[in-house]
């Protein structure tokens, strides 16, 4: 029996005042919530179910609130228990940006995406100590799921003490790559399934909980090289040069080499592409989450691609060679 979704349906009932109502599973994502879509009528919300013991619902409020004053496309927050850890939220529709692109459609998708994002980093200014930094600490942490979870768990690969240097180095030097960046509110995972596609105030923004104040070509990253979709090399460079002048007019502060940008983007692309990867494969082996590991290989190309072109971090390409890590 899910006594959760028991607990939910009363609580449902009494927030509502309601007992005729239908609810569907809506998605799951990378976490211990999950999500429903309630029918009532002609109308739709979401329901989200998020484990107290496991999930904080104070986060997801919070910043909800903030980005939504800023008049970014969020969910509005109908009706909450944090003690439950209940929500009812604003149904911003079925349509995942990842289920529209496509090569006629994904330069408009791309253009409202990044005029949302300019949106988002523009709004630090208005309270740079709003969310917490993404420090040093973090970024390493995040990269060494890469060796413990992919490299470790799933490849089943020993690491040598001069091979973990290696990794070491090449992750103090990717961590120093964020902090080096002008540092703005950071969704953290600004992708084609977190994006829902909306007929007004396009894109719909979700799963924004873990939001930090970090590197500016951060979500620009998880928009243009996805874990779950790629576009060719020389486009991603066109949208990222793009997104650059973008941010300069709009009084985002970026630097003014279109060059530098590019190293910022490309580097700190690695960072969370290595954490990605580890990501994938905790899901498969803690979670029991196997989907994720279909995305791994599309994550590690991006990874060769960015190595292969900047001498400094030839030396993990090297290290993963040398470990039998496929390209």
């Amino acid at each position: 029996m899910d006594i959760r979704l028991e607990k939910l349906h009363r609580w449902l009932e009494q927030v509502l005042d309601v007992s005729e109502y239908e609810l569907k599973p809506a998605s799951a994502d990378a976490s211990f919530r999950r999500y429903f879509r309630l029918f009532l009528g002609p109308q739709t919300l979401i329901v989200m179910d998020a484990p107290p013991d496991r999930e904080s619902l104070i986060s997801f409020t919070d910043i909800a609130k903030k980005f939504f004053d800023l008049g970014l496309n969020v969910p509005e927050i109908i009706d909450l228990d944090h003690e439950q850890g209940f929500m009812l939220l604003s149904d911003l529709g079925g349509t995942l940006y990842l289920d529209r692109l496509n090569t006629q459609t994904v330069d408009r998708l791309y253009g409202d995406a990044m005029g949302a994002l300019v949106v988002l980093q523009a709004g630090t200014q208005s309270s740079p100590d709003f969310l917490p930094d993404y420090n040093k600490k973090l970024l390493i942490q995040e990269m060494r799921l890469f060796t413990d979870w992919y490299l470790a768990r799933e490849l089943g690969v020993a690491i040598s003490g001069k091979q973990q240097q290696v990794f070491d180095r090449i992750f103090e030097k990717l961590a120093q790559n964020a902090l080096a960046q002008p540092q703005v509110w950071v969704h953290r995972d600004y992708h084609s399934r977190n994006l829902m596609v909306t007929n007004k105030h396009n894109p719909g923004i979700l799963d924004f909980q873990d939001a930090v104040r970090g590197a500016v070509t951060y979500d620009l990253v998880s928009l243009l090289r996805d874990c779950y979709v790629s576009w060719p090399r020389e486009q991603v460079l066109d949208w990222v040069e793009g997104y650059h002048q973008l941010a300069q007019e709009s009084g985002i502060p970026v630097c003014d080499s279109a060059e530098q940008f590019q190293a910022w983007f490309d580097r700190m692309g690695v960072q969370r592409h290595l954490k990605a990867v580890g990501i994938f494969s905790r899901l498969c082996h803690r979670d029991g989450k196997i989907a994720y590991l279909n995305d791994i290989p599309r994550t590690m190309k991006y990874i060769w691609q960015v190595c292969e072109h900047d001498r400094e971090l030839a030396q993990l390409i090297a290290v993963l060679t040398e470990l039998g890590v496929a390209k």
